[in-house]
């Protein structure tokens, strides 16, 4: 037996070995994190949060420092104008910022402010600087396409010397209470205040002033004999204020100069009766912002919108990662507003709430929760517009009147794509692609990560491993497959064409001192493509040519990764701040649009890589922002194969598609790590459901190809493919109604069920566009019931089973979620187009006939789209496509054209001739009427012509709706027609 002494010694040495392994793996899990900025660390945050706590000390007796006077300002043809004074010291000193509120045709109002006299460029740069001295103000060049038609008809209901009331909007519902000292303004909807802009004195442009340099150090001798340096006091140009971060800032052993000195724009946005708030991704966390000042669950940081590489992020976090979209919405009941805060900076958001009581004797009676936001950013003009709804739908379609829609996609890219890090070889692609088959596993793209380059040197192959890309190509393409090769803007600094070329035409990013930038990134020594220069946009269009990129077929598409972009030896992993780009521009001003110009030289390529040939391109990009949907997809970047990884990649996904970015996925089973095949099943039944859905993996993961997972879970893998598959139309409709409007194609509640408050924060289940479909994913381990909250009052069918269920508004369903099912329902009302015979691609899918999957709704009515074009080319804007309306009234069924044309009058090409022979074959009723039983047949009528349609009829039993089964239908997918069931 041991003695007490030696088993102390040995619980002494355990505690310390682990003590010892806490300290090697705890930075593991939080060094990423700590390569980045908290707000504490970014001078220009720091400053405006100490300001908004100064602002809060003071309370009623804050006096915010910025006004109108009232005879500067002036009111014409639906645009205010007038210089903003800020007093800046006690002796009544001001600036002149030059603000103009402009009212668009759209209903929605845009406020820009500027200063005037960097905005006549009569400032001093420091550091012999080259940059450019206006605040940065071309982000409207990159983001906006239309929407800005000034309203003409916007009228001034009220003026006075404290202010102007003007009304404006469909039928004058909205107006805008300016105040002019200080300076505000209020939104109203019907008289009702939504959004106050410097609600609470926060407003703060951080003007021009000369920098006052400290004397040199005076050397006298010390009591040794040595010189020592006495600092002498600083003569400052504000001594009350700290300028430590003024004119230069240190983190992580890089030093920013910042030759403009401070600039940072702030603005307090107020969101009257509103607690949840949405948008700007892109973050880990809840789809209903959280608080961040602390406080029980909440954040203690802000949210920060700075694209940076992060690898392995951490989840449910402000921190910033790949992208920026600076849109957010609010929602109560019954009503939606939001903002759009254009900058191209470094921004950060705070998010607090407060219960504001109508009569404070009565809690809880009459009370309502203001959110009120701070939004920071480092430089450029403030430019902010106002939506004030009232519905979701009128938030993101006038979002999306500015900075466009979805690009409408290839087919192909709304398939299953198959990735890792890395094939390594054209053989291996091969035998990929073969084994797919092998297993009947249907996909439709593959990918090659860095590995297949030369070197890591961008438009080359590996000369051994990949000496034969095109046999590989054209393997793929017997098949309808294509291929996916990365390009990253990082460009190796060795000699070969493209590199030459890209320093001898000076194309690149520069330094501060208007040299050539050079950093690391995978090929080690590298430059980066300045995509904001026209002329490198030329250039970098003809490196796709199928003569150039040589190993490219028509099937060859694009990933564009790295472009936040990523510096691995660069501030923050990116790029230094005082870099120049195009114009003389400074790489603060444009960071989070950076990746997006890579993205837009990418997709203008892929246009222009054969003369005469003119295809949709696909691009998929990590770094994205307002205005990158209208260039192809985006994934959410470096996850982990972990449950709370699955779990977080939904609200992820549903919060780009609110912000107008809605072709977004996850990496499928997680990019870091080895799931197990449990995880992976239900990653695979997740991801059939994402807008765009890849499997991915680091290099470092084993080989997870879905063929490779142990049985039961291949055949409930190729399942989750097969019915995203069958879906595809389903699927291309949702995407052509994101093209046309700007709706998301995954709907959390809040979005398709605005009155009901209940489902604000529910952000685990979300509808499929306009098809009624509702899923909630299983993303828990050993889990096999799911809990599905249920929005309203109509009737919900089980997808697969057509059991009719339980249901009642407002309630969460229990449904049983063995390891082999997704749960999946159908709400009544809506008709579903599917397509119901397997294959290996959508491809060899495009001319297979269609089933039409009715649920029945409680009044027994039902109603549905399809949207079909050739998948590939632009034709459908030359009216090359069908788009039908399906309509089930009473005893009838309908088909006809969605916009009312005459079919019969469009002149068809080639792929609507084929077309011509595409059938509806099968319709399934589900909830079918009761006139159906007994009947063996139905009437088909086309043009007056009717011919009979065999009916099979099944009856309500053990919890099954009765459900009906059309078959061989045989009625043509573009034609109208009838189907009677009296």
């Amino acid at each position: 037996m041991l003695s007490s002494s030696r088993l102390s010694w040995k619980w002494t040495a355990c505690l310390c070995f682990l003590t010892l392994l806490c300290c090697l793996f705890t930075p593991a899990l939080t060094v990423k994190e700590n390569d980045f900025k908290k707000c504490t660390q970014s001078g220009f945050c720091k400053r405006n949060r100490a300001y908004a706590d100064n602002a809060a000390t003071q309370g009623s007796s804050w006096e915010p420092p910025y006004k109108i006077l009232p005879e500067q300002a002036s009111f014409k043809d639906g645009q205010l104008q007038a210089p903003i004074l800020k007093t800046t010291d006690a002796q009544g000193t001001t600036v002149r910022l030059p603000v103009t509120v402009s009212f668009l045709k759209s209903g929605t109002a845009r406020v820009t402010v500027d200063e005037e006299q960097r905005k006549e460029k009569n400032i001093e740069l420091r550091h012999n600087s080259i940059a450019r001295k206006e605040r940065y103000n071309e982000a409207e060049k990159w983001a906006i396409v239309g929407g800005l038609d000034v309203d003409t008809n916007a009228k001034v209901s009220s003026e006075s010397k404290s202010g102007i009331n003007i009304k404006y909007g469909p039928g004058f519902i909205f107006e805008a209470d300016i105040k002019y000292s200080p300076f505000s303004i209020e939104f109203k909807r019907d008289g009702v205040a939504q959004i106050k802009l410097n609600d609470r004195g926060l407003l703060n442009v951080e003007h021009w002033r000369p920098k006052v340099d400290k004397p040199a150090p005076e050397k006298k001798e010390g009591e040794d004999g040595e010189e020592s340096e006495e600092e002498p006091e600083a003569a400052e140009a504000t001594p009350s204020e700290d300028q430590s971060t003024w004119w230069e800032e240190t983190f992580g052993g890089n030093t920013d100069s910042k030759p403009r000195g401070p600039e940072s724009v702030a603005l307090d946005i107020t969101f009257f009766g509103y607690e949840h708030v949405y948008g700007i991704p892109e973050h880990t966390g809840p789809l209903s912002l959280k608080e961040t000042r602390g406080g029980d669950g909440n954040y203690k940081e802000p949210y920060r919108l700075y694209n940076s590489d992060v690898f392995e992020y951490i989840l449910d976090s402000p921190m910033t990662l790949y992208g920026a979209i600076p849109f957010m919405q609010a929602q109560r009941k019954d009503s939606t507003v939001g903002v759009f805060w254009l900058n191209g900076a470094e921004t950060w958001v705070d998010i607090t709430k407060a219960k504001e009581h109508k009569n404070p004797l009565a809690l809880g009676i009459g009370s309502k929760t203001n959110t009120h936001t701070h939004w920071i950013s480092e430089s450029g003009v403030m430019d902010v517009f106002v939506f004030l709804g009232p519905t979701p739908r009128d938030v993101t379609k006038n979002y999306a009147e500015l900075t466009g829609t979805t690009a409408m996609p290839q087919e192909f890219a709304i398939g299953y794509h198959q990735c890792r890090w890395n094939y390594v070889s054209d053989d291996d692609v091969k035998e990929v692609d073969r084994k797919m088959d092998r297993y009947h596993i249907p996909y439709d793209v593959i990918w090659l990560d860095i590995e297949y380059l030369d070197d890591k040197k961008y438009f080359t192959w590996e000369p051994n491993m990949f000496s034969d890309p095109i046999s590989m190509g054209e393997q793929l393409d017997s098949h309808g497959r294509k291929l996916v090769v990365i390009i990253d803007p990082h460009i190796k600094n060795t000699k070969y064409p493209v590199s030459e070329e890209l320093k001898s035409k000076g194309l690149a990013v520069k330094n501060k001192e208007g040299n050539i930038f050079e950093g690391w990134c995978w090929p080690g020594s590298s430059h980066w493509v300045d995509c904001f220069n026209p002329e490198a946009i030329k250039w970098w269009t003809t490196l796709f040519d199928y003569d150039k990129f040589k190993g490219t077929l028509k099937n060859t598409f694009i990933w564009n990764d790295m472009n936040e972009p990523s510096v691995f030896n660069g501030p923050e992993v990116t790029m230094p701040k005082d870099n120049l780009h195009h114009d003389n521009w400074e790489h603060r001003d444009v960071h989070n649009i950076n990746g997006m110009t890579f993205h837009n030289a990418t997709f203008e390529a892929l246009l222009s890589r054969k003369k005469g040939e003119l295809r949709r391109p696909f691009v998929l990009t990590r770094s994205f922002y307002a205005g990158s949907q209208r260039l192809g997809a985006m994934w959410t970047g470096d996850n982990q194969a972990t449950w709370e990884y699955l779990a977080a990649a939904t609200p992820m996904i549903l919060a780009q598609g609110i912000s107008g970015f809605p072709f977004a996925g996850a990496d499928v089973g997680g990019f870091f790590g080895n799931p197990e095949p449990e995880l992976q099943s239900r990653w695979f039944q997740a991801g059939a459901f994402y807008p765009f859905f890849r499997g991915h993996a680091h290099i470092d993961a084993r080989r997870r190809e879905p063929y490779l997972v142990p049985e039961p879970h291949r055949s409930i893998i190729t399942a989750a493919l097969r019915l995203r598959y069958s879906l595809l139309p389903a699927w291309y409709t949702a995407f052509y109604h994101a093209n046309q409007d700007g709706s998301p194609i995954l709907r959390p509640l809040y979005w398709t069920h605005p009155s009901e408050e209940a489902g604000f924060d529910i952000d685990d289940e979300f509808f499929v566009g306009s098809t009624g479909l509702l899923v909630k994913p299983v993303v828990e381990q050993e889990k096999t019931t799911a809990d599905i909250y249920i929005p309203d009052d109509e009737v919900y069918y089980d997808y697969f089973t057509y059991e009719k269920l339980p249901t009642s508004k407002g309630k969460h369903l229990t449904v049983q979620a063995p390891l082999e099912t997704i749960p999946v329902l159908m709400r009544g009302g809506h008709i579903i187009p599917r397509r119901d015979v397997p294959r290996r691609s959508a491809q060899l899918m495009q001319y297979d006939d269609y089933t039409l999957v009715i649920a029945v709704s409680k009044n027994g009515n039902a109603e549905g789209e399809l949207y079909v074009d050739d998948g590939d080319t632009f034709e459908y804007e030359n009216g090359q496509y069908i788009h039908r309306s399906f309509k089930l009234a009473g005893s009838s069924l309908t088909s006809t054209d969605a916009e009312g044309r005459d079919v019969k009058s469009i002149k068809e090409g080639d792929w609507l001739k084929r077309m011509s022979d595409v059938a509806v074959d099968k319709i399934i009723i589900v909830g079918a009427p009761s006139s159906l039983a007994g009947k063996s047949e139905v009437q088909l009528e086309v043009e007056g012509e009717k011919t009979p349609v065999r009916v099979d009829y099944h009856k309500a039993e053990g919890g099954k709706a009765a459900y009906a089964v059309l078959g061989r239908v045989g009625a043509k997918i573009g034609a109208d027609w009838k189907i009677d069931f009296a």
